[in-house]
């Protein structure tokens, strides 16, 4: 158990300190950072869809067998996210100025990210219950996204008009309330026993829907042949290094 916390709140203080990485923003002209952004989030779209189908999936049939009530908890994490984000706004946009990011909703980003952090801190800390080779590929997973969202995070602040040095600040704060749903995911679980049967296939569903609502509809926006092409070799890629985690267990 000690074990378990001591995993879980040091992988949920590494995806907080990668909230810092927005900084970046500030170093590459628009259109450079746009090409890189989509990069990282062809990659990170592939991380998810297999971490997804390739280790939560598989580890709650493993743990429980299969049933209807984990392709029910799949679906109830896809609906979940969905409700999430039409109910506070949640974008995606990995842009460093984006039309659907007016000024006002500056503080609606950093709610709706803070609300994200929590549950990626509740996420991290179902999977390092479950095992600490499941926890290192979520936390993984995690990272991979949290890298291209905090960059277009910074720079929809940045673009609200709130100084680089405030902005980093903030983004930071709202990165740590992945520690109080770590926290409160752990709390919760030493009490409930089928807490992970639960969140785990609830995780997956999040990771589908993120993967294939938020990201791949991004992707989209580029046509050009070379790049797709590398946007798709990125996906495979984010798929491929899940795969080789699975292999090291």
């Amino acid at each position: 158990m000690t074990q378990t916390w001591i995993y879980t709140i040091g992988s949920v203080l590494l995806v907080s300190i990668i909230s810092m990485i927005g900084i970046v923003a500030v170093l590459f002209t628009k259109e450079k950072l746009k090409s890189i952004i989509l990069f990282l989030v062809a990659f990170s779209a592939g991380a998810l869809f297999g971490d997804a189908m390739l280790h939560l999936i598989p580890e709650a049939i493993e743990e429980n067998g299969f049933s209807n009530s984990i392709s029910l908890y799949v679906i109830a994490g896809i609906l979940l996210f969905f409700v999430l984000e039409k109910i506070i706004h949640w974008r995606h946009c990995h842009e460093i100025s984006c039309d659907e990011h007016p000024h006002k909703l500056a503080a609606m980003n950093l709610i709706g990210d803070g609300i994200h952090n929590l549950i990626d801190g509740m996420v991290i800390a179902g999977s390092f219950s479950l095992s600490k080779e499941l926890g290192m590929a979520t936390t993984l997973a995690v990272i991979l996204h949290e890298i291209p969202q905090e960059i277009g995070d910074f720079g929809i602040l940045l673009y609200a008009g709130i100084k680089p040095k405030k902005a980093i600040i903030y983004n930071f704060i709202s990165a740590l309330f992945a520690i109080i749903g770590a926290i409160i995911a752990l709390t919760i679980g030493s009490h409930t026993t089928n807490f992970t049967s639960i969140i785990v296939p609830l995780t997956a569903g999040g990771f589908i829907y993120i993967a294939g609502s938020d990201l791949i509809p991004e992707l989209h926006k580029e046509v050009k042949l070379s790049k797709s092409l590398i946007q798709f070799a990125a996906i495979l890629m984010g798929i491929g290094l899940m795969l080789l985690l699975l292999i090291g267990e």
